[in-house]
């Protein structure tokens, strides 16, 4: 086994693990912590079957960005919509047989790849390019953006400027998730694309990019608007009543 295969092999293992680990910890977290007060942004639903169509509308349709900045909502959808395309495409590299739908949309991945890396380009313009959002970007916000624009540019660069051995790759895929590992394909620009995505994975638990699983834990998008019909206290206020009311 070559030293290459071997380091990507861990390379892939410790950022999958980075990844499952870091991001499981913060959902924990993020469940754990106290919301005692009811603060949804209004209008806000007053049913829990409201507050889950309202969820659903901001994570498939980014509703709340679209009422912000139409621009930056085309920019959002074009990267996210390319990001789901892409993702769903490299299914065929993880499983065996390769599921009739995933064959489906194999002719549509360079599209998914070109809306992907276009709205990442649009949305570094805007912090580039718009003085009030540059004010407020830090090198980390950056820093995702030019990793993910790498991926995205790797990835074409693989699929379009020097073709790599896909049944060699697609067998060490599977040699990583079944534990018998088989040699990597050498090929610069594929390395180059598995150490940017090794990268994104290790870095996304600790960036913004929690934003993904955080928005369904968010109080102004997943409370009730049910402040006159319930009064809510916060545990150490309930606690002060009930201490005056022995009083």
């Amino acid at each position: 086994m070559s030293v290459i295969t071997v380091t990507y092999a861990l390379l892939l293992y410790t950022a999958m693990a980075t990844f499952v680990v870091g991001v499981s910890y913060r959902v924990f977290m993020y469940a754990r912590a106290p919301a005692p007060l009811r603060i949804p942004t209004m209008p806000a639903p007053m049913t829990r079957t409201g507050v889950v169509f309202r969820v659903a509308r901001e994570v498939g349709l980014f509703e709340s960005l679209f009422k912000s900045n139409k621009w930056t909502w085309i920019f959002a959808v074009m990267f996210h919509l390319g990001l789901l395309l892409e993702v769903l495409r490299h299914l065929r590299f993880f499983i065996q047989p390769i599921w009739f739908w995933v064959v489906l949309i194999q002719p549509f991945g360079v599209y998914g790849g070109m809306l992907m890396v276009a709205g990442i380009v649009g949305l570094l313009g805007r912090r580039l390019l718009l003085a009030r959002v540059r004010y407020l970007s830090d090198p980390s916000d950056y820093l995702m953006l030019f990793l993910l624009l790498g991926i995205g540019l790797s990835g074409f660069a693989v699929r379009l400027v020097d073709h790599t051995d896909i049944v060699s790759f697609k067998a060490f895929v599977l040699g990583l998730l079944y534990f018998h590992w088989r040699p990597l394909p050498v090929n610069p620009l594929l390395l180059t694309h598995l150490t940017l995505v090794s990268l994104l994975l290790i870095v996304f638990p600790f960036s913004k990019l929690l934003h993904a699983p955080g928005v369904f834990f968010s109080p102004t998008r997943n409370h009730v608007d049910d402040a006159r019909e319930q009064r809510h206290l916060a545990p150490w206020a309930a606690q002060l009543e009930r201490g005056g009311s022995e009083v």
